[in-house]
């Protein structure tokens, strides 16, 4: 098969490119031996079967990035799998001079290049004028495509070339500099831009215009004062959007699934297997489904405004106050996008070019407190905060809530300034940034786009999710010897068997059988390392229980005490736990466990979903290993500390 390759400075519509040739018929992986993921395309043009590799943006072939030196890495080494036969180099109309850079290394390394001028339209909107005949003088072997890749034009003469034979082409001259050669990559660099500058001279004219409509609309965009408020206006409806749109989705999926799971066991003879089924299977698929709004519709929005040039904007006016902390701009719309889920969040991290913050990102995300931390939030607070007015106007509940959240924030950003002591110097950040046109969205990219992240999701972080759980219904469905039956089998039935009573009895023999599983055991056998933190065995099974996702807690403490369709009326839960005594007499919730939960659940990472998304994403289970472990530290000392605190 034909491989073809695919580069371009950032911000140049290679994507628009990559994804009208290819389609849906894509496949994302990674480079052999590195973490960074490889897109590549097929298409069949005239029966020929070609791969369209998609390289990471880079404005040279001199890496100063992760993704950066993948292109170096590849196309210094014709032995390398993915080293093409021929290249495509997608260059941005509006700005030559700059773009011609990677296009001369690439074309005087001897490939077969096509130099393709995309943004046409815009370049001529902005009175910019190319010369073809002048580039052809220059660069004599390269065949020249004007595109714009939003409407298609140009393609059917790049699918020609692309399968046309391939004709040897000699090297002009040694193009790369060795890797720690920075004194010769400056020269050849400084060399090519005094070449490039005569070349433009000659390609380009420049027709006086009036300031175009994206200098305009900058003015407000990217103001000091103002870009900060118009962002935080459109993050705010982003995030109304997605927590509103995204329940209802979600609701249908759960009462599907549930539904279904009821259904099968009805129909499906009692046993291990329809338990399995019904408890494991069928839940850990809706735990997967679930999630699909939330990702489809923020990434959604997150496209749209890639799309338009907006995103290029935040990064520009929030770049300098990210840095103190080892974060780029970029960092921001991850971070602040795991207020919703911490895994879109982390998927979102890929528009971040340095390795080192990306990973920094990664790491810190899931300290900003999410949706699902907002049933244990609420449930906690209600029961251990009491609902008054302070300062006359404020509710104490709200503002507990509002601290939670900033505690996260606040964290977030001290984690990062301490891991970016330990990347000190190893590695130079820089940040270049070109500020695209504004354009309106096209609809198939955007599309596209969803459609490739919902498809990572579910194929997968989605099975390890299904293992999970199904590990988790086989610790509570079972326990040691016959004692899950023998102590369920002393709770008496109700004399009268009425409905309630019956259903109340039910809970009871599922509370005890829990007790008694080999899920219980664990929780009563990390009791004495839980107690120090106000807790007792039966909140360290909702704590283990909760690793499937942070909003289990809740359910698992529904089961425990015993509480029959506590969804119908939550303070059914609330009273029960309130009436919680602990063997000496003394209440089990009180201000100090309360506290001591509530800030627990804000450093926990309890969410086996968010770690598969990071081992996704890092291509390697260190990370989310040290990632657990930080924040579990971090979660048993700020419980310890508040229950200290506050006893």
């Amino acid at each position: 098969m034909k491989k073809i390759a695919l580069f371009g400075n950032p911000n140049t519509g290679k994507s628009s490119l990559f994804n009208r040739l290819t389609g849906l018929r894509q496949h994302v992986g990674n480079f052999p031996g590195v973490t960074v993921d490889k897109h590549s395309g097929f298409l069949n043009i005239s029966g020929k079967e070609i791969e369209l590799i998609d390289f990471p943006g880079t404005y040279s072939i001199y890496p100063r990035s992760k993704d950066e030196e993948v292109v170096y890495n590849v196309i210094s080494n014709p032995k390398d799998a993915n080293f093409p036969e021929k290249a495509i180099v997608v260059l941005d109309s509006t700005n030559l001079e700059r773009n011609l850079l990677l296009f001369t290394q690439i074309y005087d390394m001897g490939f077969n290049t096509a130099l393709v001028l995309n943004m046409t339209d815009v370049a001529s909107r902005n009175g910019f004028e190319i010369h073809i005949s002048a580039l052809l003088e220059a660069f004599p072997d390269a065949k020249i495509i004007r595109t714009n890749a939003r409407i298609g034009t140009g393609l059917s003469e790049l699918k020609a070339w692309m399968a046309e034979e391939s004709v040897p082409r000699e090297t002009r001259q040694q193009t790369l500099k060795a890797k720690n050669d920075l004194e010769g990559q400056i020269a050849d660099t400084n060399t090519r831009f005094d070449h490039i500058k005569k070349i433009v001279s000659q390609a380009v004219s420049k027709k006086p215009t009036e300031a175009n409509f994206s200098s305009k609309l900058d003015k407000w965009l990217v103001h000091p004062v103002l870009g900060y408020l118009i962002f935080l206006v459109l993050l705010l409806v982003i995030f109304q959007t997605v927590f509103t749109l995204a329940s209802y989705p979600m609701d249908w999926i759960d009462l599907g699934t549930s539904s279904l799971a009821s259904w099968l066991g009805t129909i499906m003879p009692e046993g291990v297997f329809t338990s399995l089924i019904v408890d494991g299977v069928i839940p850990g698929i809706g735990g997967v489904l679930i999630f699909i709004p939330q990702i489809a519709l923020l990434f959604f929005m997150l496209a749209i405004l890639e799309e338009t040039g907006y995103m290029a904007r935040v990064v520009f006016i929030t770049d300098k106050l990210m840095r103190p902390f080892g974060l780029n701009g970029k960092s921001v719309v991850p971070l602040l996008s795991s207020a919703a889920c911490a895994i879109p969040g982390i998927m979102a991290t890929r528009t971040i070019s340095s390795w080192q913050e990306r990973l920094t990102t990664i790491l810190v995300a899931p300290l900003i407190s999410c949706s699902a931390r907002l049933p244990v939030y609420t449930l906690l607070i209600a029961l251990v905060i009491p609902s008054k007015i302070v300062l006359g106007f404020l509710n104490l509940q709200g503002l507990v809530l509002f601290a939670l959240y900033l505690l996260g924030i606040i964290s977030a950003l001290l984690v990062a300034w301490v891991i970016k002591q330990f990347f000190k110097k190893k590695e130079l950040s820089v940040f270049l940034l070109e500020m695209p046109a504004y354009k309106t969205p096209r609809w198939g990219n955007v599309g596209i786009e969803v459609f490739e992240k919902v498809k990572i999701f579910v194929f997968d972080a989605g099975k390890i999710i299904l293992a999970i759980s199904i590990i988790l219904w086989a610790l509570a469905s079972f326990g040691p010897g016959n004692d899950m039956e023998h102590y369920a089998g002393k709770i008496q039935a109700p004399k009268v068997q009425t409905e309630e009573a019956m259903a109340d009895y039910e809970s009871q023999v599922a509370s005890v059988k829990l007790e008694h599983s080999y899920m219980g055991h664990m929780g009563k056998f990390i009791e004495p390392v839980i107690k120090p933190l106000g807790y007792d065995w039966k909140m360290g099974i909702s704590l283990l229980t909760s690793f499937a996702a942070r909003e289990v807690f809740v359910g698992s403490l529904a089961t425990i005490y015993s509480v029959h369709e506590v969804d119908d009326d939550p303070k059914q839960l609330i009273d029960k736990l309130k009436a919680q005594k602990r063997d000496d007499g003394t209440p089990t919730y009180t201000l100090a466990s309360g506290l001591s939960l509530l800030v627990f659940y804000v450093f926990a990472m309890q969410c086996m979903a968010t770690l598969a998304v990071v081992k996704r994403e890092t291509k390697s289970w260190k990370w989310p290993i040290i990632q657990v472990g930080y924040m579990g530290v971090l979660a048993y000392l700020g419980a310890y500390i508040t229950f200290i605190l506050f006893s």
